[in-house]
Protein backbone atom coordinates (compact mmCIF):
# COMPACT_ATOMS: atom_id res chain seq x y z
CA UNK A 1 0.00 0.00 0.00
CA UNK A 2 1.55 3.29 -1.09
CA UNK A 3 1.61 6.15 1.39
CA UNK A 4 -0.28 9.34 0.49
CA UNK A 5 1.66 12.38 -0.66
CA UNK A 6 2.83 14.88 1.92
CA UNK A 7 1.18 18.29 1.78
CA UNK A 8 3.30 21.46 1.76
CA UNK A 9 3.09 24.99 0.26
CA UNK A 10 3.89 26.12 -3.28
CA UNK A 11 5.64 23.01 -4.55
CA UNK A 12 7.70 22.53 -1.40
CA UNK A 13 8.00 18.88 -0.47
CA UNK A 14 8.84 16.83 2.57
CA UNK A 15 11.71 14.37 2.60
CA UNK A 16 9.67 11.36 1.41
CA UNK A 17 8.25 13.18 -1.60
CA UNK A 18 11.66 14.60 -2.47
CA UNK A 19 13.09 11.09 -2.56
CA UNK A 20 10.33 10.05 -4.99
CA UNK A 21 11.11 12.99 -7.27
CA UNK A 22 14.85 12.37 -7.10
CA UNK A 23 14.41 8.72 -8.10
CA UNK A 24 12.19 9.73 -11.02
CA UNK A 25 14.56 12.41 -12.29
CA UNK A 26 17.54 10.06 -11.99
CA UNK A 27 15.62 7.38 -13.92
CA UNK A 28 14.67 9.83 -16.69
CA UNK A 29 18.27 11.08 -16.92
CA UNK A 30 19.43 7.51 -17.56
CA UNK A 31 16.55 6.26 -19.72
CA UNK A 32 15.21 9.28 -21.63
CA UNK A 33 16.30 7.79 -24.99
CA UNK A 34 13.90 4.89 -24.40
CA UNK A 35 11.03 7.34 -23.81
CA UNK A 36 9.76 5.43 -20.76
CA UNK A 37 6.04 5.38 -20.06
CA UNK A 38 4.61 7.22 -17.09
CA UNK A 39 3.84 3.87 -15.47
CA UNK A 40 7.54 2.93 -15.49
CA UNK A 41 8.64 6.31 -14.11
CA UNK A 42 6.00 6.20 -11.38
CA UNK A 43 7.03 2.68 -10.42
CA UNK A 44 10.63 3.82 -10.03
CA UNK A 45 9.40 6.68 -7.84
CA UNK A 46 7.39 4.23 -5.74
CA UNK A 47 3.97 5.73 -6.45
CA UNK A 48 0.86 4.94 -8.47
CA UNK A 49 0.87 6.83 -11.81
CA UNK A 50 -1.92 9.25 -10.87
CA UNK A 51 -0.39 10.07 -7.50
CA UNK A 52 3.05 10.51 -9.05
CA UNK A 53 1.70 12.81 -11.78
CA UNK A 54 0.03 15.04 -9.18
CA UNK A 55 3.19 15.20 -7.09
CA UNK A 56 5.44 15.93 -10.06
CA UNK A 57 3.17 18.64 -11.45
CA UNK A 58 2.97 20.29 -8.01
CA UNK A 59 6.78 20.25 -7.75
CA UNK A 60 7.78 21.06 -11.33
CA UNK A 61 4.82 23.02 -12.67
CA UNK A 62 4.47 20.62 -15.61
CA UNK A 63 3.54 17.01 -16.18
CA UNK A 64 6.06 14.14 -16.23
CA UNK A 65 5.41 13.77 -19.97
CA UNK A 66 6.24 17.45 -20.56
CA UNK A 67 9.39 17.09 -18.46
CA UNK A 68 10.46 14.06 -20.50
CA UNK A 69 9.96 16.15 -23.66
CA UNK A 70 12.06 18.91 -22.08
CA UNK A 71 14.91 16.51 -21.31
CA UNK A 72 14.71 14.97 -24.78
CA UNK A 73 14.77 18.38 -26.48
CA UNK A 74 18.00 19.42 -24.81
CA UNK A 75 19.75 16.04 -25.10
CA UNK A 76 21.89 17.22 -28.01
CA UNK A 77 23.55 19.84 -25.75
CA UNK A 78 25.92 19.35 -22.82
CA UNK A 79 24.19 17.73 -19.85
CA UNK A 80 22.54 20.26 -17.55
CA UNK A 81 23.91 23.29 -19.38
CA UNK A 82 21.47 26.06 -20.34
CA UNK A 83 22.16 26.16 -24.07
CA UNK A 84 19.97 28.41 -26.30
CA UNK A 85 18.12 25.32 -27.56
CA UNK A 86 17.19 24.49 -23.98
CA UNK A 87 15.67 27.91 -23.44
CA UNK A 88 13.80 27.60 -26.70
CA UNK A 89 12.48 24.21 -25.69
CA UNK A 90 11.35 25.60 -22.36
CA UNK A 91 9.41 28.38 -24.06
CA UNK A 92 7.87 25.93 -26.51
CA UNK A 93 6.65 23.84 -23.60
CA UNK A 94 5.11 26.85 -21.90
CA UNK A 95 7.56 26.80 -19.00
CA UNK A 96 8.21 29.80 -16.80
CA UNK A 97 9.96 32.56 -18.70
CA UNK A 98 9.95 35.04 -15.84
CA UNK A 99 13.26 33.86 -14.44
CA UNK A 100 12.10 34.00 -10.84
CA UNK A 101 15.47 32.88 -9.53
CA UNK A 102 17.07 35.96 -11.07
CA UNK A 103 14.89 38.14 -8.84
CA UNK A 104 16.71 37.21 -5.66
CA UNK A 105 19.59 39.42 -4.61
CA UNK A 106 22.07 37.92 -2.14
CA UNK A 107 24.79 39.84 -0.35
CA UNK A 108 27.49 38.50 1.96
CA UNK A 109 28.24 39.95 5.37
CA UNK A 110 31.36 38.12 6.56
CA UNK A 111 31.92 37.76 10.26
CA UNK A 112 35.00 39.60 11.45
CA UNK A 113 38.19 37.60 12.13
CA UNK A 114 37.60 38.17 15.85
CA UNK A 115 34.04 36.83 15.64
CA UNK A 116 35.26 33.87 13.63
CA UNK A 117 38.00 33.00 16.11
CA UNK A 118 35.50 33.29 18.99
CA UNK A 119 33.55 30.33 17.51
CA UNK A 120 30.22 32.14 17.85
CA UNK A 121 30.65 33.30 21.47
CA UNK A 122 27.93 35.86 22.20
CA UNK A 123 26.08 34.91 19.01
CA UNK A 124 22.48 33.66 19.01
CA UNK A 125 21.45 31.42 16.15
CA UNK A 126 17.71 31.23 15.55
CA UNK A 127 17.20 27.99 13.67
CA UNK A 128 14.38 25.77 12.51
CA UNK A 129 13.24 23.01 10.19
CA UNK A 130 10.93 23.33 7.20
CA UNK A 131 10.12 21.99 3.75
CA UNK A 132 11.75 23.10 0.52
CA UNK A 133 11.68 21.99 -3.13
CA UNK A 134 14.51 19.61 -2.19
CA UNK A 135 13.20 17.94 0.93
CA UNK A 136 13.47 18.83 4.58
CA UNK A 137 15.65 21.84 5.14
CA UNK A 138 17.30 23.58 8.09
CA UNK A 139 17.88 27.32 8.25
CA UNK A 140 19.67 29.35 10.91
CA UNK A 141 20.08 33.10 11.09
CA UNK A 142 21.60 35.81 13.21
CA UNK A 143 20.58 39.45 13.47
CA UNK A 144 22.94 40.09 10.53
CA UNK A 145 21.54 37.51 8.12
CA UNK A 146 21.21 33.84 7.23
CA UNK A 147 24.16 31.95 8.65
CA UNK A 148 23.27 28.41 7.63
CA UNK A 149 21.07 26.63 5.11
CA UNK A 150 21.33 22.88 4.70
CA UNK A 151 19.34 19.71 4.23
CA UNK A 152 18.57 16.79 6.50
CA UNK A 153 18.39 13.15 5.53
CA UNK A 154 17.31 9.98 7.33
CA UNK A 155 17.99 7.82 9.19
CA UNK A 156 19.52 10.16 11.80
CA UNK A 157 16.91 12.40 13.50
CA UNK A 158 16.80 15.86 11.92
CA UNK A 159 17.25 17.80 15.14
CA UNK A 160 20.42 15.90 16.01
CA UNK A 161 21.83 16.40 12.50
CA UNK A 162 21.24 20.15 12.54
CA UNK A 163 22.48 20.78 16.06
CA UNK A 164 25.67 18.83 15.34
CA UNK A 165 26.20 20.84 12.14
CA UNK A 166 25.56 24.21 13.81
CA UNK A 167 27.67 23.53 16.88
CA UNK A 168 30.42 22.12 14.68
CA UNK A 169 30.61 25.51 12.97
CA UNK A 170 29.79 27.76 15.96
CA UNK A 171 30.49 25.71 19.11
CA UNK A 172 30.08 28.68 21.46
CA UNK A 173 26.84 30.05 19.99
CA UNK A 174 23.44 29.95 21.67
CA UNK A 175 20.80 28.02 19.71
CA UNK A 176 17.11 28.98 19.70
CA UNK A 177 14.61 26.94 17.69
CA UNK A 178 11.76 28.56 15.74
CA UNK A 179 10.34 26.35 12.96
CA UNK A 180 7.71 28.91 11.90
CA UNK A 181 10.35 31.59 11.38
CA UNK A 182 12.54 29.17 9.44
CA UNK A 183 9.69 28.13 7.11
CA UNK A 184 8.87 31.78 6.47
CA UNK A 185 12.48 32.48 5.53
CA UNK A 186 12.61 29.38 3.33
CA UNK A 187 9.66 30.75 1.39
CA UNK A 188 11.69 33.92 0.76
CA UNK A 189 14.69 31.84 -0.30
CA UNK A 190 12.97 29.50 -2.77
CA UNK A 191 10.03 31.66 -3.91
CA UNK A 192 11.62 35.09 -4.24
CA UNK A 193 9.82 38.28 -5.26
CA UNK A 194 11.24 40.86 -7.63
CA UNK A 195 12.01 43.11 -4.69
CA UNK A 196 13.50 40.21 -2.75
CA UNK A 197 16.87 40.69 -1.10
CA UNK A 198 18.60 38.47 1.41
CA UNK A 199 21.81 38.83 3.35
CA UNK A 200 23.93 35.92 4.46
CA UNK A 201 26.25 36.23 7.46
CA UNK A 202 29.03 33.68 7.03
CA UNK A 203 32.14 32.71 8.95
CA UNK A 204 35.18 31.69 6.94
CA UNK A 205 38.76 32.42 6.01
CA UNK A 206 39.54 35.19 3.54
CA UNK A 207 40.04 32.57 0.81
CA UNK A 208 36.74 30.85 1.57
CA UNK A 209 34.90 34.19 1.44
CA UNK A 210 36.53 34.91 -1.93
CA UNK A 211 35.34 31.56 -3.30
CA UNK A 212 31.79 32.05 -2.01
CA UNK A 213 31.60 35.56 -3.47
CA UNK A 214 32.88 34.21 -6.79
CA UNK A 215 30.03 31.68 -6.81
CA UNK A 216 27.51 34.46 -6.21
CA UNK A 217 29.05 36.50 -9.03
CA UNK A 218 28.43 33.67 -11.50
CA UNK A 219 24.71 34.32 -11.64
CA UNK A 220 21.89 31.95 -10.88
CA UNK A 221 22.23 29.82 -14.02
CA UNK A 222 25.96 29.80 -14.76
CA UNK A 223 28.00 26.69 -14.11
CA UNK A 224 31.74 26.42 -13.50
CA UNK A 225 34.48 23.99 -12.48
CA UNK A 226 36.92 23.96 -9.58
CA UNK A 227 39.78 24.75 -11.93
CA UNK A 228 37.91 27.66 -13.54
CA UNK A 229 37.04 29.08 -10.13
CA UNK A 230 40.67 28.87 -9.07
CA UNK A 231 41.82 30.57 -12.27
CA UNK A 232 39.24 33.32 -11.83
CA UNK A 233 40.65 34.03 -8.38
CA UNK A 234 44.19 34.20 -9.74
CA UNK A 235 45.06 30.91 -8.06
CA UNK A 236 45.72 28.51 -10.94
CA UNK A 237 46.58 25.09 -9.60
CA UNK A 238 44.52 25.62 -6.45
CA UNK A 239 41.50 23.59 -7.61
CA UNK A 240 41.74 21.30 -4.58
CA UNK A 241 41.71 24.25 -2.17
CA UNK A 242 38.75 25.71 -4.04
CA UNK A 243 36.96 22.37 -3.74
CA UNK A 244 37.51 22.38 0.03
CA UNK A 245 36.10 25.92 0.27
CA UNK A 246 33.09 24.97 -1.84
CA UNK A 247 32.44 22.00 0.43
CA UNK A 248 32.52 24.27 3.48
CA UNK A 249 29.85 26.60 2.12
CA UNK A 250 27.45 27.08 5.06
CA UNK A 251 24.56 28.49 3.03
CA UNK A 252 23.50 26.02 0.35
CA UNK A 253 21.47 27.19 -2.66
CA UNK A 254 21.87 30.91 -1.89
CA UNK A 255 25.62 30.55 -2.37
CA UNK A 256 25.23 28.16 -5.32
CA UNK A 257 27.92 25.54 -4.76
CA UNK A 258 25.72 23.11 -6.70
CA UNK A 259 26.76 25.03 -9.83
CA UNK A 260 30.29 23.63 -9.65
CA UNK A 261 30.61 20.70 -12.06
CA UNK A 262 33.53 18.58 -13.11
CA UNK A 263 35.69 19.90 -15.94
CA UNK A 264 34.06 17.38 -18.31
CA UNK A 265 30.55 18.64 -17.42
CA UNK A 266 29.65 15.70 -15.18
CA UNK A 267 27.92 16.42 -11.91
CA UNK A 268 30.84 15.58 -9.65
CA UNK A 269 30.35 15.52 -5.88
CA UNK A 270 28.10 17.49 -3.59
CA UNK A 271 28.01 17.79 0.19
CA UNK A 272 24.26 17.10 0.27
CA UNK A 273 24.34 14.23 -2.23
CA UNK A 274 24.70 14.03 -5.99
CA UNK A 275 21.01 13.16 -6.50
CA UNK A 276 19.97 16.34 -4.72
CA UNK A 277 22.43 18.31 -6.85
CA UNK A 278 20.86 16.85 -10.00
CA UNK A 279 17.36 17.77 -8.82
CA UNK A 280 18.47 21.32 -7.93
CA UNK A 281 19.91 21.88 -11.39
CA UNK A 282 16.79 20.50 -13.03
CA UNK A 283 14.51 22.69 -10.90
CA UNK A 284 16.53 25.74 -11.98
CA UNK A 285 16.52 24.68 -15.65
CA UNK A 286 12.73 24.43 -15.61
CA UNK A 287 12.51 28.01 -14.31
CA UNK A 288 15.09 29.60 -16.62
Amino acid sequence: MLAPMEQSPSGFVGQRDFECIARAIGFIAQRWAEQPRIESIAAMAGLEPAAFSRLFRRWAGLSPKQYLEFVTARAAGPLLHAEPTVLGAAQALGLSGAGRLHDLMVTVAALTPGEWRAHGAGLELCWGLGDSPFGQCALAETARGIAYLGFVDPPEPAVEQVQRELLGRWPAARLRRDDARAQSQLARVFLPRRDGALQVAVAGSNFQIQVWNALLALGRHEHTSYGALAAGLGRRGAARAVGTAVGRNPVSWLIPCHHVLRADGALGGYYWGVERKRVMLEWEALRS
